[in-house]
């Protein structure tokens, strides 16, 4: 659904980012002036270090939530950093706002989790006790309990998730992006990688770009791997 991506791009300010940010050594983001999210899942890949994840939390702090992960009306924060990139973005924003929002990260989920069953959840109706799932039940749980048209900025989940329950996360992500909602992914997993109909755009070989999901390193890696020792 072309209309519902509530991010459709952003642009980058590169002179509100101080001479000595670590920012400046990361070469595909100082190469980047505006991207442009043509999908309703844009998925961000490349190597570690390569910028994605830092992309990634940039955008979510400029569309407004908590550097640690949360929803819209709450952020958890434990440790202050989060980089100067959100500082220096701008967004460009569609016509209609998202009726609700999850920026996700493995390593702060359980907070999340926990705030969701105390905090945020007061006032409606009951909701699942999270903690009593494993990570990545509850993870997926979490996701499928979100209404119609959110935005959901998620770094990583393949880290809660076994290779079966990342199947079943394409067939998540692929319904709910049909019924609204916009997904901004960054993953290092290649089956993750093959969510249909997703604009993947490359962060490795020092630049931003659009690739096809075959093309990854991440899939070229693990084809050639499997390729060697299975024969």
């Amino acid at each position: 659904m072309l209309g519902s991506r509530f991010v459709r791009g952003l642009s980058i300010d590169w002179a509100a980012v101080p001479s000595d940010s670590y920012l400046r050594g990361i070469l595909a983001l100082t190469r980047l002036g505006s991207l442009e999210l043509t999908h309703d899942v844009t998925i961000f890949a490349g190597e570690n270090g390569s910028g994605k994840s830092t992309l990634l939390e940039a955008i979510a702090v400029a569309a407004g939530f908590g550097r640690e992960g949360g929803t819209l009306n709450y952020a958890h924060s434990s440790y202050d950093d989060v980089s100067q990139l959100h500082e220096a973005i701008t967004l460009v924003r569609g016509f209609v706002r998202p009726r609700w929002g999850q920026y996700l990260r493995a390593e702060s989920f359980y907070n999340v989790a926990t705030a969701a069953n105390t905090e945020y959840a007061v006032g409606g109706p009951p909701l699942p006790d999270w903690h009593a799932q494993s990570h990545g039940e509850s993870f997926l749980s979490f996701l499928r309990y979100a209404p119609p048209r959110c935005l959901f900025i998620l770094d990583e989940p393949e880290a809660a998730l076994s290779p079966r329950r990342q199947l079943d996360l394409q067939q998540l992500v692929a319904k709910a992006a049909a019924e609204g909602s916009q997904f901004i992914v960054a993953t290092h997993s290649p089956i993750v990688l093959g969510i249909e109909g997703a604009q993947v755009l490359s962060f490795d070989g020092g630049r931003v770009h659009e690739v096809d999901w075959r093309e990854t390193d991440a899939v070229r890696v693990m084809r050639d791997y499997f390729a060697e020792r299975l024969g």
